[in-house]
């Protein structure tokens, strides 16, 4: 699981987190370089949580296949927002796609853009949101 925590004052208690396959992710975007070794391999198990916080997430993801299958839904009781987007090992973007909370539908699946296997790339970014979620990630056929 990826988990982004992020806080917007010290004192503030709002929050959002990302986990995932049971691991918090910590990198922010800024902070991120894509190297020869990939955060995970195998199928993507993710939550995320928030008390009206915004954050921002990515990590690494071994793909040996060139799309993805997507999955994910939120339980949001205001408009915040989740967004995922997928990047394949050189860069292009696979998928770009976002849930706004408060509102129908709740939830997006599929099959990403075909892309080039290898390290991909995926951010998270959780804005305003309160309320929890879930995504998950795999090889595509």
């Amino acid at each position: 699981m990826v988990a982004f925590s992020s806080c917007s004052k010290e004192d503030d208690d709002t929050f959002s987190r990302v986990t995932v396959n049971g691991t918090e992710v910590q990198s922010s975007p800024s902070d991120f370089t894509v190297g020869d070794r990939s955060d995970f391999n195998g199928d993507i198990d993710a939550s995320f949580t928030g008390n009206g916080g915004t954050a921002s997430r990515i990590f690494s993801w071994n793909n040996n296949l060139t799309t993805a299958d997507y999955n994910a839904d939120i339980t949001a009781t205001s408009d915040g927002s989740f967004q995922m987007i997928v990047k394949d090992s050189e860069g292009t973007e696979v998928l770009n796609r976002s849930i706004q909370g408060g509102s129908e539908p709740d939830s997006f699946s599929g099959v990403t853009s075909a892309g080039v296997s290898g390290i991909w790339t995926v951010t998270i970014t959780v804005t305003n949101f309160t309320g929890d979620g879930s995504f998950s990630l795999s090889e595509g056929d």
